[in-house]
């Protein structure tokens, strides 16, 4: 199997293993489709490693049906690969069905009980790979500290890989992170009036 080679060798006192398998903080984000996709792919292929996978949803509705944690679910459950917990915090507000304006206290204090669980995770090594899906937005907004996401991510124990998605992730989140992708537009088919649909949206 082909693997990369790094075109830089840090003088870090490491080895090739221990810097080859040092934990990743990875973000997705930009305004481009496939943030949330990317990191389930992650997912996929922890599972076939045989790591236990939290993923926590931050704005998607418990009511919204996701293919990816359909799927994911049953992988899980099938004793061939890692386990999935899949959590969800939100009540579907997201920037795509309306502006984020009024009282959205409730939300608020979902996003951050979220990220309560996520942290007694983090210190408890539950996962090898969380996927903190749309949590760029509750630190964007101002209901997540950032400062406090980026020390506690730092710091966490073991060898976590932690993946978060979403739109306009927070610079001090971008240059701690290990890999970043920004995802741009080129063209959608919602710009020529197309609506999403089954097994490509969701």
């Amino acid at each position: 199997m082909p693997q990369g080679q790094p075109s830089v060798v840090p003088d870090d006192g490491l080895t090739t293993r221990q810097r080859r398998n040092r934990p990743l903080v990875v973000v997705h984000t930009g305004v481009g489709k496939g943030k949330s996709t990317a990191a389930f792919g992650l997912a996929l292929r922890a599972w076939n490693q045989g790591w236990p996978i939290g993923v926590f949803q931050f704005v998607k509705s418990a009511k919204w049906k996701v293919g990816e944690e359909n799927a994911l679910r049953v992988l899980g459950a099938s004793g061939e690969g890692g386990t999935v917990d899949w959590h969800k915090m939100g009540e579907g507000w997201s920037w795509v069905q309306r502006d984020i304006q009024g009282d959205n206290s409730t939300n608020e204090e979902k996003a951050r009980e979220g990220w309560e669980q996520v942290k007694r995770d983090l210190a408890a090594e539950t996962y090898r790979l969380y996927v903190l899906d749309e949590f760029a937005y509750p630190m964007h907004w101002g209901w997540v500290d950032t400062d406090e996401v980026v020390e506690v991510l730092r710091t966490r124990p073991g060898t976590q890989h932690v993946v978060i998605t979403g739109r306009n992730a927070p610079e001090k989140l971008v240059d701690l992170a290990d890999l970043v992708t920004d995802m741009s537009k080129v063209k959608h088919p919602m710009d020529a009036g197309q609506k999403g649909q089954k097994g490509i949206e969701w």
